[in-house]
């Protein structure tokens, strides 16, 4: 690869003896992993049901490398959202978080939503998560990913760090800043990023990053831990913005993260009065672990764990659960409607706290159920993923070698012996999405966006 001549002179300033392995790591392959997601199904169960083969990720315990000749996003069971495609080094950020169910979690550079999901697994379906992204092109992106995932407690918003930091200060418990950086980490993997690195200098990053790490420290509670990562080596913008975060945040210390082997420490001597707390940090090398590179800090707040309460959504903001949405729980779903209703327009959200999203752009402000149309309820394909065959009066469930399944996530419609009526379809027993029978015949309901091609 044709590197700068000054990110060399630099790269081997830092390594000195490790540089030319550094260098020889750009002509290995660049490694594929997937990530189990928990909330449908175990790391092991996932391995098992897979055709292909896996290996485990030493930093993740839900993670696996696969053959780069595997395209698993091909594969039923990735539609089913039984695990997500990511980067083996990303992993690492969420992994190193402990996230408690009931915990509160707001992840602020968080497209295309590969942390969200990961914490939304790990809370288990409780608590919150507010993903965030300032980017609308790239929140498109994420809102299909946390609903493939089915993560049903999500909220999506499109919005600046500091507009969130002015709403919800001290409510978070976790606060997750995979911050815009220089990219250095992606080189092997994206030649794009070298072009990318050349118009973003670190001095730029390094601004972006200080004002997003002093929003997540207002978001998050006394207690409370703040995940700080980036994709790149340079020190300005992973021990630097760290060691100055500390210096007007006193009320801040490093915690010690638990680093499989091949993960470095952090280099508090590549750095201008570094303190050695800085040791604590992680960083993931391409010629030292099977992925690309990476930073990591965890950084906990003073206090006893003690988050803020929102104040109390008034009245005028719930909405009376129309007869429409009841009617369809009633004839297809088997459990009762909840009162944690909101409706925008015709579109109907389950809340998953009393979040006071008012004038804030958001994507998503809960779990999407559908759409009221008239004398009618249309359910949602977000909704259909959070399901299980038990939920629902009517399905039908296709094994995994049955052509249909093929045919139904191309979108085409077949012959199935089901009772008419709106059908949740299923692969081995995990949702896949909706479709409306009539007379032996299913009319497909699977959205056009999400199909496969």
């Amino acid at each position: 690869m044709n590197l700068p001549q000054n990110y060399m002179k630099k790269m081997k300033e830092l390594l000195k003896d490790e540089f030319e392995d550094y260098i020889k790591s750009f002509d290995e392959k660049n490694y594929q992993a997937i990530r189990a997601n928990t909330l449908k199904i175990s790391p092991h169960k996932l391995k098992e049901s897979l055709n292909f083969e896996l290996e485990p990720i030493d930093w993740c315990e839900e993670g696996f490398y696969y053959n780069s000749d595997i395209r698993p996003a091909k594969h039923p069971y990735y539609y089913a959202g039984l695990f997500y495609i990511q980067e083996p080094s990303a992993m690492s950020t969420a992994a190193a978080l402990e996230i408690n169910e009931g915990d509160r979690i707001a992840d602020l550079c968080a497209a295309p939503g590969g942390k969200s999901t990961h914490a939304a697994a790990k809370l288990k379906g409780s608590g919150v998560i507010l993903s965030n992204d300032i980017s609308a092109s790239r929140c498109r992106a994420l809102v299909k990913n946390i609903e493939l995932c089915s993560a049903g407690n999500a909220v999506i918003t499109n919005e600046s760090p500091e507009r969130l930091a002015e709403r919800f200060e001290g409510f978070f418990t976790k606060v997750i800043a995979d911050a815009p950086c220089s990219g250095e980490g992606m080189f092997r993997k994206d030649p794009d990023a070298v072009k990318s690195w050349q118009d973003h200098k670190s001095e730029q990053c390094q601004i972006l990053q200080r004002e997003i790490l002093n929003s997540a420290a207002r978001l998050v509670c006394p207690g409370g831990i703040i995940a700080y990562s980036t994709c790149t080596f340079a020190p300005a913008e992973n021990e630097q913005t760290i060691n100055d975060f500390l210096d007007t945040h006193p009320e801040f210390k490093i915690l010690d993260i638990n680093k499989a082997k091949g993960v470095c420490d952090g280099r508090p001597d590549w750095i201008e009065n570094g303190r050695s707390e800085l040791k604590k940090c992680a960083r993931l090398w391409p010629h030292k672990i099977k992925g690309e590179g990476h930073f990591l800090a965890l950084l906990q707040k003073d206090g006893e764990l003690e988050p803020r309460d929102m104040p109390k959504i008034s009245a005028a903001y719930k909405n009376k659960i129309p007869q429409d949405l009841y009617s369809f729980f009633r004839d297809y779903i088997n459990f009762e409607i909840s009162d944690d209703i909101e409706i925008h327009s015709n579109s109907v959200f389950k809340i998953p706290q009393a979040l006071d999203l008012s004038r804030l752009r958001t994507a998503r402000s809960g779990l999407y159920l559908g759409e009221l149309k008239k004398n009618r309820f249309e359910p949602s394909q977000a909704f259909a993923m959070t399901l299980k065959k038990e939920n629902v009066k009517n399905s039908v469930d296709f094994k995994l070698d049955d052509e249909r399944v093929l045919r139904y996530l191309k979108g085409e419609s077949f012959e199935a012996n089901v009772d008419d009526g709106w059908c949740l379809v299923l692969v081995d027993g995990y949702a896949l999405g909706w479709g409306k029978a009539k007379n032996g015949r299913l009319k497909n309901k699977y959205p056009s966006g999400w199909r496969m091609q």
